[in-house]
């Protein structure tokens, strides 16, 4: 989607004058992760990766030229853009939504089974929730046997992901569990004030008793904040599909999608974040986002 397009009908010495401005301006290709839009300042946050020989990898707003540049955008998209330097200001042009998802077996053949689950079953899309959408209630039991309700969190700011401690591969379960307690880290504040994390086994008949409590003491898991949850399979795929997320047990490994959830105070979807190609900074900069909110 290019951006930046002008009036057709300018003048000639208008068009003049726009070609030397363009010409003289800076442009840098970046990529990043979206935190925040605001159509009524033309107004776009990015957690942005590095850009070589011209910027660290950081949190930046930029200026964009119409709403129509951004309407496909929600906080956790990944996008591709050019930096374009125009006097004081700095503007995202052509911007593009990027791939978010990993290119290995697994989940690209979750990915297929996934999109095929819904075609034979529309009620799976149906319930899935989007952003700004209240979650669903549930309640499941965490690795010191306690029951955690999710309307019971309700003030703070979940960051929820799904793994099972048998996952072979560290760039799956490990790797997203491990975001989190970098996220849990780099935002530390009073134990379960402003943030709780859920990370929940979709492999609910291992990991249980001593092995969900093995599970969650390899991420240093302090309880008042991070709750590994187990449940009945119905009930576990129940709330994987309120995020679009799909698994299947394949002879003792589990096929599955990755996701990355952040709920607000209210309860509501934040963003819903695919795939793992994304930084634990860039997560802490969106949950960061949604605490700030008031």
């Amino acid at each position: 989607m290019m951006l930046g397009v002008r009036c057709a009908g300018m003048f000639a010495g208008q068009a003049n004058q726009s070609s030397a401005k363009t010409s003289s301006a800076k442009q840098h290709p970046a990529q990043g992760i979206v935190i925040r839009v605001d159509v009524a300042r033309r107004s776009l946050e990015v957690s942005c990766d590095e850009v070589p020989e011209y910027m660290s990898a950081m949190d930046m707003s930029f200026r964009f030229h119409s709403p129509d540049d951004v309407k496909l955008l929600k906080p956790g998209t990944k996008i591709q853009f050019t930096i374009t330097e125009d006097g004081k200001s700095m503007y995202a042009e052509k911007i593009g939504v990027a791939t978010s998802a990993v290119f290995e077996s697994e989940p690209l053949e979750a990915d297929g089974l996934t999109a095929l689950h819904k075609a034979l079953n529309p009620a799976f899309a149906v319930n899935e929730v989007m952003v700004g959408q209240a979650v669903p209630d549930f309640v499941l039991t965490d690795q010191v046997g306690s029951a955690i309700r999710l309307s019971q969190l309700q003030g703070k700011v979940v960051v929820l992901t799904f793994g099972y401690s048998r996952c072979p591969n560290p760039n799956y379960c490990y790797r997203l569990s491990n975001n989190l307690a970098l996220v849990e880290k780099q935002l530390r504040g009073p134990p379960g004030r402003d943030l709780v994390l859920l990370t929940i086994a979709i492999d609910p008949e291992h990991d249980r008793g001593d092995v969900l409590a093995e599970y969650a003491a390899a991420f240093h898991a302090d309880p008042r904040v991070w709750h590994f949850l187990t449940g009945p399979v119905p009930e576990i795929h129940r709330v994987a599909a309120m995020f679009g997320m799909n698994f299947w047990n394949n002879e003792g490994l589990i096929t599955h999608t990755l996701h990355t959830v952040v709920l607000d105070r209210d309860g509501q979807l934040a963003a819903n974040l695919e795939g793992n190609q994304f930084t634990p900074r860039q997560l802490a900069d969106l949950v960061q986002s949604v605490i700030d909110r008031r």
